[in-house]
């Protein structure tokens, strides 16, 4: 910290002898700013002197967050924004129709300017994994966290901005499933969300195809997306994707679709004071067609029952229940409009191995009818024999949701090199998760592996 000393004896050198008039009220802060991003470019990898270069400057400060395109924007607009500034000196004077104009734009610039920077100061407090509330800091007093950033051992960058050129976030397979009639086929360019000024990709580049009777793990660690890309495949919160599920487009249809797929929860919302039968009935109500008799109704709701084993209890209440009767009912609910996809997220939550066993047993007697099953479990291994494919979902440099995989179990555990679906997660998991940090390399190997797999499609 040396160089902090050096410093701050010159800054103190200019306050006793020197003295603060306006034009040192702006250049110490100045001069602090730059100083501090000089230690944020080499934290992040970047040329230090780079600071130095107005425009380029900002460009380099958007590499370091992760958003090279708001640096750009920002700081053609910092650029712009002096121009017009210097502009208005040489009128300022003149009370002209002219200088009305340059102050109406230097105030909408200045403000759009702001806008980049807030997107480029989050970018940043997510690089460094930082608080939002230093956003405000930033803002403010941008020299003060440009030094404690830049200089402060402790706060050092998750990655720097060359890996993250380098790396899949960067990478696309430009490929797309093929649609079929039967089945669903997924292409998922991109799941946004607006998080304050800046627009965060949760889900990018996803293009699956899952065959019928089919029953597919769907794996990835903390944050990857996984409940992100069930609730834009049933279409509960649509992405720009393309969902066809038997021929019929999930987004355009919906209303006819809806209960077409069957989406169990991971905690169940079903009244304790209803009977398991009261509670079907219910269901049955809401999710089979209003043309349904009341008998038909009765008659749906008794096969149902007994497909599930719960006839021997349908006059219980649901409060009574195990916990492996309560989660054959939330099933059961979902089964009743005998949907085409089924998705469950982790219905094993709370269940011991030979509950847990049985319930997938009855979801891969399900699947054999010629249903999809998409399950999340964070105990694959224990029941991995029942399924057919694995989803394999991990965040990229920029936190984003890729796929890292799809396809058959056993081919997974190649192309992962790994025995179990556990060590799988593990291996795209960031360090600091206690993973391997592997995800951008499998990314990629992955986007490659399907680039050439749909050429040797187009090819035949």
């Amino acid at each position: 910290m040396s160089v902090i000393m050096v410093l701050l004896n010159v800054l103190s050198y200019i306050f006793l002898n020197v003295g603060i008039n306006d034009q040192w009220y702006y250049l110490i802060p100045a001069v602090l700013t730059l100083f501090g991003l000089w230690g944020v470019f080499r934290k992040c990898g970047l040329t230090p002197w780079h600071v130095l270069i107005p425009y380029v400057r900002n460009v380099r400060l958007g590499e370091a967050a992760g958003m090279e395109k708001e640096g750009r924007i920002m700081g053609f607009l910092s650029v712009l924004t002096s121009l017009v500034n210097i502009a208005g000196l040489f009128v300022s004077n003149s009370g002209s129709t002219v200088s009305s104009i340059l102050d109406i734009a230097g105030i909408f610039l200045f403000l759009l300017l702001l806008v980049y920077q807030i997107r480029v100061y989050m970018g940043l407090t997510e690089v460094f994994n930082r608080k939002k509330p230093w956003i405000i800091l930033w803002v403010l007093f941008e020299w003060i966290p440009a030094i404690i950033w830049g200089w402060f051992k402790e706060y050092q960058p998750l990655w720097k901005a060359s890996e993250l050129k380098n790396s899949a976030a960067n990478f696309f397979s430009g490929s797309k499933a093929e649609v079929m009639d039967q089945g669903l086929t997924v292409n998922l360019e991109e799941r946004t969300a607006r998080d304050f000024f800046k627009t965060k990709y949760l889900l990018r580049d996803i293009h699956m195809y899952i065959q019928p009777g089919h029953m597919v793990l769907l794996l990835g660690g903390s944050g990857a997306g996984k409940t992100t890309y069930l609730n834009a495949v049933n279409g509960y919160e649509k992405a720009k994707a393309e969902v066809i599920l038997n021929g019929r487009n999930m987004y355009k249809e919906y209303k006819d679709m809806m209960y077409d797929i069957g989406f169990v929860p991971q905690q169940d919302l079903m009244r304790g004071s209803d009977s398991v039968y009261r509670t079907l009935m219910d269901a049955a109500t809401l999710r089979l067609p209003s043309d349904f008799t009341h008998a038909e109704r009765e008659a749906r709701v008794e096969e149902v029952m007994e497909i599930f084993g719960l006839t021997p209890v349908k006059n219980n209440l649901v409060v009574k229940l195990s916990g492996g009767q309560r989660k054959r009912l939330s099933i059961a609910m979902e089964f009743l409009s005998n949907p085409s996809l089924f998705i469950l997220d982790e219905p094993d939550s709370g269940l011991d191995g030979v509950m847990a066993r049985e319930l997938f047993l009855q979801l891969r007697q399900i699947a054999d009818q010629g249903k999809i099953i998409i399950v999340i479990t964070h105990t694959p291994d224990r029941v991995i024999d029942l399924f057919d494919d694995v989803i394999v979902l991990a965040k990229d440099a920029n936190r984003t949701g890729r796929l890292a995989w799809f396809g058959p179990i056993d081919e997974a555990r190649a192309f992962f090199g790994k025995d179990s679906m556990e060590e799988i997660v593990k291996a795209v998991n960031r360090e600091e998760e206690g993973g391997e940090g592997r995800a951008d390399e499998f990314i990629m190997k992955y986007a490659e592996k399907a680039g050439n797999m749909n050429a040797e499609v187009q090819h035949v």
